[in-house]
């Protein structure tokens, strides 16, 4: 059995405990997230050829 971790959930549930941890940080998490997610989706449609 072997164990694969993608970015996506990982970011996800990090972003999730802090916002439980610090309720104020909650807008800035959230743009980073929407940030890295978009640069994320933006690379993997990079390597498609048009």
């Amino acid at each position: 059995m072997s164990l694969t971790l993608s970015i996506g959930p990982l970011v996800s549930l990090i972003a999730g405990i802090l916002i439980l941890i610090m309720p104020r940080l909650l807008n800035f998490i959230v743009a980073i997230y929407l940030i890295i997610m978009g640069v994320l989706g933006l690379m993997g449609m990079s390597s498609l050829k048009l």
